[in-house]
């Protein structure tokens, strides 16, 4: 499909598990999602990245069926979501698994009640079966021992990792990670990546990962996505990333918009964009209101 992204030449074998086509999503009359198109290939981890407010998060969300598009559309497994019924929508979801940013566990069940959940609700095995399957996951994600401690008794990297294993207790095809990094420090956070990295290796699952924690994005992409004010400015193989971070400035916008996001330098088109405010009519206005 058409867009001002560059999107990689290389042509996948396989037709896309996800694919977002000239998506837009407007709140009221603020635009999140401008004409955004974007395909995830089977078995891939692709990166969505983007400063804040960039409607990275928004995006998730379309792709989950949680918001609908005002234009546009979004497929999983090569169905539109915003034309299947709600009976068919819930089936599609039992076909994913979602890693949100706090671990969204509940605080009145045990770490193995949590991961258990799915299981009750979406399948008819009896409990000792589930019991075994929740230990199973738990141990994928190197959290069995914790299986019957609350939340308040872990920390926020076994939270996460305890979510982890919930999201993959359905056996999912694709998971879509929320921020998985936010909140954590460094050692914690590489735990965390390669523990995605080797669940898509071990289930051969397609990963979804929003984040702007940079470290992390090239740990763990196969390609990577970048998002600006609600746009897709480039969709690429992780190398072609690395490159542009690792090039000095060109003097192009988008090159070097990217450039500065990747390398988190504090000058360059979003710091000038940042600056570039009608300051001075902002305040008289402001002024004006109270007279």
């Amino acid at each position: 499909m058409p867009d001002k992204a560059e999107q990689s030449t290389d042509k996948p074998s396989q037709p896309p598990v996800v694919r977002v086509v000239d998506l837009v999503k407007r709140f009221g009359d603020h635009t999140v999602l401008d004409g955004v198109n974007l395909d995830v290939q089977p078995g891939e981890t692709m990166v969505i990245m983007g400063g804040s407010g960039c409607g990275k998060s928004t995006l998730l969300r379309q792709m989950i069926g949680t918001h609908w598009p005002n234009e546009g559309r979004v497929e999983l497994f090569g169905r539109d979501l915003a034309a299947i019924t709600a009976e068919e929508l819930d089936a599609m979801r039992r076909r994913f698994g979602i890693l949100y940013q706090s671990g969204a566990l509940f605080n009145s069940m045990t770490v193995g009640e949590n991961v258990a959940l799915p299981l009750k609700e979406h399948t008819d095995l009896d409990s000792d079966t589930i019991d075994i399957m929740v230990r199973i996951k738990l141990e994928l994600v190197g959290l069995r021992p914790a299986v019957d401690k609350m939340p308040a008794e872990i920390s926020g990297g076994m939270k996460k990792r305890a979510g982890l294993a919930r999201a993959i207790a359905l056996d999912p095809e694709i998971l879509f990670y929320d921020e998985p990094s936010a909140g954590l420090d460094p050692v914690t956070s590489a735990e965390i990546d390669q523990l995605m990295m080797d669940l898509s290796k071990k289930l051969g699952v397609t990963s979804v990962v929003v984040t702007h924690e940079m470290d992390s994005a090239f740990r763990i992409a196969d390609r990577m996505a970048m998002l600006d004010k609600g746009r897709m400015l480039k969709v690429g193989p992780r190398a072609e990333f690395e490159s542009i971070r690792d090039s000095a400035a060109t003097g192009e916008e988008t090159g070097d918009l990217i450039r500065q996001f990747l390398r988190g330098d504090s000058e360059g088109p979003i710091t000038r964009r940042r600056l570039d405010t009608d300051y001075e009519e902002d305040i008289l206005e402001a002024a004006g209101r109270q007279t």
